[in-house]
């Protein structure tokens, strides 16, 4: 855009120090430009009015751009507004973190969490490899529905089993004798907490991202 007065141009431009930090030009700056080019043309050789309705159009395409933005703004905060809402509705259903994988450190215990939906009258939690072997199995005795604490001793046989990654399903009855299957990494979901924007859900003891969840289904 041309200027013929670099001395008024620089004026508007190059205002009180901090005002436009960044150098940016928005719509009424280039609009004032506009107006200070028309002002001092050289009345010998006016402006082309050709060159004018191309600014003029430029300042449109600006404006629309300008408002385009803070409207795709507003839609992402609304967005994001709405999946806090939907994250909260979930409260109550089953998440699945997709793993049902527990790391063991040799010569080490661990302690894992199993959620039962219905009471335990008898049952068997089985501790499997890699491979999908049964390395141990831990039986279940009467026990009350809800998320319960386990500990391995992490042997075999009175023998430390391998650094790794162990998986760990159970097979249950109810008292009415019916069957059940659970396993490591299926939780209700019992709360939903906020840090930083990001949706953190409470499975079990540890509250873990949302974007770990694989699957959220009714209990």
């Amino acid at each position: 855009m041309e200027v013929t007065n670099n001395t008024n141009t620089t004026s508007l431009t190059n205002g009180p120090a901090g005002t436009n930090p960044n150098g940016v030009l928005g719509k009424d700056d280039f609009l004032k430009l506009l107006l200070v080019q028309l002002k001092y043309q050289d009345p010998t050789e006016p402006m082309d009015s050709d060159k004018i309705l191309s600014q003029t159009s430029q300042l449109a395409a600006l404006e629309a751009s300008t408002n385009t933005n803070k409207a795709l703004e507003e839609l992402t905060a609304s967005l994001g507004n709405s999946l806090q809402f939907s994250t909260i509705a979930a409260i109550g259903k089953i998440a699945d973190t997709g793993s049902n994988a527990i790391v063991v450190e040799e010569g080490t215990g661990t302690e894992f969490q199993l959620y039962f939906s219905q009471d335990v009258s008898s049952g068997t939690i089985n501790i499997l490899d890699s491979n999908g072997n049964t390395v141990d199995s831990i039986a279940l005795s009467t026990t009350d529905k809800g998320v319960q604490d386990f500990t391995w001793d992490g042997k075999v046989n009175g023998e430390p089993v391998e650094d790794g990654l162990y998986y760990v399903t159970a097979n249950y009855n109810d008292a009415s004798g019916n069957n059940h299957e659970t396993r490591v990494g299926t939780y209700p979901i019992e709360s939903v907490r906020f840090e930083e924007g990001e949706a953190l859900v409470k499975l079990g003891s540890s509250y873990v991202p949302l974007d770990s969840i694989k699957e959220i289904y009714e209990g």
